[in-house]
């Protein structure tokens, strides 16, 4: 991966809530998997292949950047940035929930995947959060939807569903390791 050019220098707690936005804004969350994903991204390229109206891709890719998010791999125009992936544990009476780049991953796709949404919709981010980490198990070959479905207490075809529908997610952050 490329060095930063910028260090991010918010403070904790901003980079904090610029986290949590991308967990709540599908297409915040598209434009930071897909640099994470890709790497060395110019902003056009974000425009044309994901979709998303100019101004929102500017206005979006300014605020990961002061986050700390993105950073430019390219000082001159046109700008190029990359993305590290992030991990942030989170413990609130002794519940712990991590988020990750391949959670964000996964929120980001619920614009486009109606099995993610709809699972999204019905359990939460921490239902999702959950989910992904049955659906590494299952690409790993450990659990099926039947012991999903038994440990959380859903039908057999909401699990098979979700699991195959975070299959992708989970198989691109592997490759990313």
């Amino acid at each position: 991966m490329s060095k930063s050019t910028t260090p991010p220098e918010q403070p904790p707690i901003r980079q904090l809530q610029t986290v949590l936005e991308l967990l709540e804004t599908p297409s915040l969350a598209r434009i930071y998997s897909y640099v994470c994903l890709t790497e060395d991204v110019p902003v056009e390229e974000l425009i044309s292949t994901l979709e998303v109206p100019q101004g929102t891709v500017y206005d979006y890719v300014n605020r990961l950047e002061d986050a700390g998010l993105l950073q430019k791999t390219r000082t001159e125009r046109p700008y190029r940035f990359d993305a590290e992936p992030l991990s942030v544990t989170v413990t609130i009476d002794g519940d712990q929930q991590t988020i990750s780049a391949e959670l964000v991953d996964a929120v980001g796709r619920s614009d486009e995947n109606q099995d993610i949404s709809v699972y999204l919709d019905r359990h939460g981010i921490d239902g999702l959060a959950t989910a992904l980490e049955y659906a590494r198990e299952y690409v790993g070959g450990t659990v099926n939807h039947r012991i999903m479905a038994r440990e959380l207490d859903l039908s057999s075809l909401e699990a098979e569903i979700i699991l195959q529908a975070l299959e992708p997610v989970v198989r691109a952050h592997r490759a990313d390791e």
